[in-house]
This record gives structure tokens, sequence and C-alpha cells, in this order.
């Protein structure tokens, strides 16, 4: 029987016990913020891509809530324009994570444990992480909420990922929108949790807020955020914090509210019709 992860999601959707640090990245060479749990030695660490034209100020909340359940995070506020470089960002998300591991954090009570680096992101910044991420052993756990397409492109990238992922998709595909995420995950070359969101969009997921209803993406998507914090949180506390006590997050057919989970030859179909394309390549896991 799949495991249930209402309860633990709905702790994990809220603020967690740490009080939190912020900081800039630009001591380091790098545009961006730092946040982190005000104290804690060999914590996990993970670099956060944004989305396109979406500053990392549009992350406050997200990134809070990942520090306070005790993971230090690094977010570089680059490539933001019109077109941005998508292979330079993910080389930007690979130098926050050496950032990560290198130095002391927050008042020099922080260090992070180089065993323990992730990589994640929204959209842009997803597909990002999983460029970051390819052939890369620094990577320990990936991301990837929402991702879109890129160039370099992540669905290829993906074959050459080892690290453990977490995809998050939508069920309700917007106006701007593709399945990119589902096919990202059925070609994940190491193990891979695919979650599709009942209520939750790409475009509603940054916390700009006045912008989603200036341009009607609609009303904001507030318990999906929490859910899509909550999951992901879960995930990378298992993977990088190595706490067993969410290792139900990793399960790929956990199943929780407004959630729905994909996995093997169910992804497969789901990611890839039959009556697709016959060049669509598929990761077999069984």
């Amino acid at each position: 029987m799949a495991e249930n992860l209402n309860k633990q999601l709905s702790k994990l959707s809220k603020r967690g016990p740490h009080r939190v640090l912020v900081g800039d990245l630009n001591y380091a060479g790098l545009p961006g913020k730092i946040y982190t749990p005000a104290e804690g030695n060999g914590i996990p660490g993970v670099a956060f891509g944004h989305d396109w034209l979406k500053p990392i100020k549009h992350y406050h909340q997200t990134l809070r809530h990942l520090a306070s359940w005790g993971i230090a995070v690094a977010a570089p506020d680059t490539e933001t324009g019109f077109m941005p470089d998508h292979k330079g960002f993910a080389s930007d998300l690979d130098t926050a994570m050496q950032i990560l591991g290198g130095v002391k954090l927050g008042s020099g009570n922080v260090t992070v444990n180089p065993a323990r680096l992730g990589v994640a992101g929204h959209g842009m910044g997803a597909s990002a992480a999983v460029l970051a991420a390819a052939n890369r052993d620094i990577v320990h756990a990936v991301g990837a909420l929402y991702p879109v397409k890129t160039s370099p492109s992540a669905l290829d990238a993906a074959f050459s990922v080892s690290a453990p992922g977490l995809v998050i998709g939508s069920a309700q595909l917007g106006l701007f929108e593709s399945a990119e995420a589902s096919k990202l995950a059925a070609n994940w070359a190491g193990d891979v949790v695919y979650r599709e969101m009942q209520k939750g969009t790409q475009q509603g997921f940054s916390e700009d807020i006045a912008f989603q209803l200036l341009v009607g993406i609609g009303r904001p998507q507030t318990a999906a955020q929490e859910t899509v914090r909550g999951l992901l949180t879960g995930f990378l506390l298992h993977k990088l914090g190595e706490d067993k006590k969410f290792k139900a997050f990793s399960d790929p057919t956990a199943e929780a509210k407004k959630v729905t989970s994909f996995y093997g030859h169910e992804l497969q179909e789901h990611a890839f019709p039959k009556d697709n394309s016959p060049l669509a390549f598929v990761n077999e896991k069984n």
C-alpha cells in the first residue's frame, strides 16, 4: 500500500523551528542571496534557481521556508533578462553550491557538509538545476519544480543525472506551459519521484502576486505553493539531511491530498503517449 504523506506534509508546509538569517552572495562574487538557519554544523545546502524574468526576491518565502527547516540556500540573482543564458545559469548554480560547501555562513555559526549538497529551482531554474546536476558527483539531490524547455535541453541532460530527483508538474497546464515535467522525470537516469499538482501551475508558484493578477493568471495559489514547499522540504531533508522519518517523501508511489504520483511504466505512458512521436526516448525503470 502506498504511503500517505498528508500528516507530515501538513507540518512541513508550514515554517520550521529554526530562526533564519538572510545575507548576500555578492561577497563571494555572485549576485544573489543566501538563506540559512541561525546555527548548525554540517547541515544540507541547496542552490536554488529562479524562473524566467523572476528575480530572486519573488522567492523570499520559499527560500526562508527551506532555511527554517535547517537547509542553507544560495540563490543566484543572475540571468534575469529577456534572453537568459541557460547554460550560464546552470554554471551559476554550480558556483553557488561550491560557495555553500566552502565557507562559513551566517554569523560564522553555520557550515554546510559538502557531501550534502543539492540543487533545485522553479521553471527555467528547475531545468537549469538539471543541467547543473548532469554528470556531477557533487550533487546529491535535485528538486525540479515545474520545469520548462531550455537550451541546452534539460530533457537530454536528465539522462545523465544520477542524483535522486523530485520533479513537480501540473495537472492543468496554463497558456504558457508544456508537459515538460513528466517527460523530464521519465528520462531521469537515477531514482526519481514525480508528483503532479491538481491545483498548482508553473506560473502560479512564484510570489509576485501583483504581476500574476495583472496579467490574468488567476488567484494566488497559496495552498499549492505551501504543498510544493512541503514536498520539496521533506524530499531534501530525507536525501540531504538523512532524516529517515521523512523517507516517504522519496517514495515515488506516496499519496497526498490534491497530489497525484506517477511511477514506472505509468509515468512513461503519461509522459510519452503512444500516439506521440516514435522518436521520444524513455528511461526504462522496470
